[in-house]
């Protein structure tokens, strides 16, 4: 019991810090992120530093469901591939403690994060994207502080131009201003041109006063709603010393009303976006019923079925001789008759009053269907949301179950191959994430299956990697795939042959030399009977057995073996230059004989095996020879070095 208090002891006091350092990077390159998106709203407004850190505040809190399994993913995975590098976990799978012992702790801690991110979700992060897009909509909305450039017409005055050629930055003097005046509209427009000017806001900062020298000013008297038609428009031309112009520009920073916030999805904890789901659901379902039912009763259905209850009622004191009509009888009405029956003026009239009645009715529907669209959206919104609030806890999970196998696997620390690897892992998981998203957003997908799609992509990774890393694969391990392939294109493994210390039985060379000679007879024999190429009916009719290749295999393992024992160095060198065999012996055993017809009839498949094993044909027929070649070295070597002695 003492042994896991310090086991688990020494596990958090690894993991915690790293997940701090880890959990504060990301925050702070996602926070980067966010500030160059919307760094154009905050420009140039004169906001102050208390609104910013407010707005930095807000957005920090925002970016947390992004940093935080970014961070989970790179602190698991650089504990344990630190545990790895230092063999410090080969010591504790040496004591007798599995894998998973060793992250009984780190489990426990990660689900008590995941337990507070879903808290986190539910009741902070609402206020937050309420009071955070309440200030980014008042930043955007708040006017731009005004910095005139020269020689340039500025716009950012509503309703006004301004042309100043030259500025005194010391003394706050604009020379040589021209403003164009278009505040009530084109055709009143006002010309100024002053020969200086001073530019300075209200001390409630609602007005600008411009103050302008020496200049005059140009005013078009006609007023823009007169209707008269003249060929001339007066105007009025005016000088002046000294004029003063009140410009209505608002400088202060506004707060836009959170209320309209809180009442989206945005601003809604679980009980409140079930309440309003099931609310919004009722409303459409009752408005799609209502348009079901005004769709019956405009059609001709309707029509037809006040007709036939009509037909069916007889007149009053006419019983007797009226035959009744069935309630509910057919009534077989001909259109083309009736049609045809009116003049061509009436012909005309009918169209031309279904036509505007579709068109009404197509109008009508469309309106309809683009109102549904616009409910049914709202919806989907609300449910993606409910949707969130756990899958940053599930995902938090996720990332440690990949990150801590996957540390295990590598073995790698540090900030080089653990950040290359979480980068990589998280940049999958981000645009999953987001096409899953979008999806249940347009209502192609629903939205369960939109926002779970990247846990649910992610989670057999997270399982995979952890029974691996349990039984101790070498699944990243670069010789194993290298060794794979060349096995797979053919080029094996070359032998190790050293030379032993002891040697109980020595090689009977006598009797060596004589299965040496066995041996290449075997392979000349083989050599002269797979000189020509196999058709491909011949190969799934005959098969490809390779019983020669097999025993010549036998054989020179045996050979191997026995003069392995050889305290000669040369020898043993040159037996090393002999290939393995047992592979291309195999191949074709493992297909059952009756389904030698059905590969044969499917033709991709039967031709890709088919060219498959002609390559490896010719890379036996290439080794047999190398077979051949080495033997007879051997059997130089024995006669002249050995045999001699």
């Amino acid at each position: 019991m003492f042994r896991a208090k310090r086991l688990y002891t020494f596990m958090l006091q690894t993991f915690l810090p790293l997940f701090a350092m880890t959990f504060g990077i990301c925050l702070f390159i996602v926070l980067m992120q966010f500030l160059w998106r919307y760094i154009d709203d905050m420009v140039g407004k004169g906001l102050e530093i208390p609104v910013l850190a407010e707005l930095f505040f807000y957005a920090a809190l925002y970016m947390v469901p992004m940093a935080l399994p970014l961070a989970i993913l790179l602190a698991s995975l650089m504990t344990f591939g630190n545990l790895g590098e230092r063999l410090e976990l080969l010591a504790m799978k040496a004591a007798g403690i599995s894998l998973t012992h060793i992250m009984r702790p780190l489990i426990i801690t990660l689900v008590i994060v995941s337990i507070t991110a879903f808290v986190f979700q539910n009741n902070i992060m609402p206020v937050v994207q309420v009071k955070l897009f309440s200030l980014l909509y008042s930043m955007r909305e708040k006017s731009p502080e005004l910095d005139i450039p020269e020689s340039t017409f500025y716009n950012g005055i509503t309703g006004f131009n301004v042309y100043v050629k030259e500025k005194d930055n010391k003394t706050g003097l604009l020379k040589d201003m021209m403003i164009y005046d278009y505040s009530e509209g084109f055709n009143n427009a006002r010309v100024i041109v002053a020969d200086s000017g001073r530019l300075k806001t209200s001390a409630d900062k609602l007005f600008l006063v411009l103050s302008l020298y020496n200049g005059e000013s140009f005013e078009n008297l006609k007023s823009q709603g007169s209707s008269d038609i003249t060929t001339a428009v007066p105007y009025r031309r005016e000088s002046f010393r000294y004029r003063e112009v009140l410009i209505e520009f608002n400088a202060n920073f506004t707060r836009t009303d959170e209320s309209f916030l809180q009442n989206q999805y945005v601003g809604k904890n679980l009980k409140d976006l079930r309440t309003s789901i099931d609310s919004m659901t009722q409303r459409l379902d009752s408005v799609k019923l209502d348009n079901a039912r005004s769709i019956y009763d405009f059609s001709y259905k309707k029509s037809f079925a006040s007709f036939r209850n009509r037909a069916a009622i007889p007149e009053p004191g006419n019983e007797p001789e009226v035959e009744a009509v069935e309630k509910g009888a057919p009534v077989v009405l001909n259109f083309d008759s009736l049609y045809q029956a009116n003049d061509p003026s009436g012909k005309a009239s009918l169209l031309n009053r279904a036509r505007s009645a579709i068109e009404s009715i197509k109008s009508e529907y469309y309106f309809r269907a683009s109102t549904l669209e616009d409910d049914d959206y709202k919806i989907r919104r609300h449910i993606i949301e409910w949707h969130k609030k756990f899958t940053l806890s599930f995902a938090c999970m996720v990332f440690f179950f990949i990150g801590a196998p996957l540390g295990a696997i590598i073995r790698k620390g540090g900030l080089g191959m653990p950040v290359v690897i979480s980068v990589f892992l998280f940049i999958i998981y981000y645009i999953i994430d987001n096409v899953g998203f979008k999806m249940a957003r347009s209502g192609v997908w629903e939205e369960w299956e939109g926002m779970w799609l990247s846990s649910a992509v992610l989670a057999p990774l997270g399982i995979f990697l952890t029974y691996k890393a349990a039984k101790d694969s070498v699944i990243l391990n670069a010789d194993t795939y290298i060794n794979w392939f060349k096995k797979v294109v053919g080029k094996g493994e070359g032998r190790k042959i050293e030379r032993k210390e002891v040697i109980m039985t020595p090689p009977d060379y006598t009797k060596v030399t004589a299965r040496i000679d066995e041996l290449s007879a075997l392979c000349s024999t083989f050599l002269e009977s797979n000189k020509s190429r196999i058709s491909y009916i011949s190969f799934w009719k005959k098969g490809e057995k390779n019983k020669g290749a097999v025993q010549i295999a036998t054989l020179l393992e045996e050979l191997v073996e026995e003069l392995s024992n050889s305290e000669h160095i040369l020898l043993l060198n040159k037996l090393m230059d002999y290939p393995f065999l047992n592979g291309y012996s195999k191949r074709r055993e493992a297909i059952p004989q009756g389904l030698n017809l059905v590969i044969a009839l499917l033709l991709p498949v039967g031709l890709t095996y088919y060219l498959f094993e002609m390559y490896n044909r010719k890379l036996l027929i290439h080794d047999i020879g190398v077979v051949q070649k080495v033997s007879n070295e051997v059997k130089q070597i024995i006669i002249e070095n050995i045999q001699a002695k």
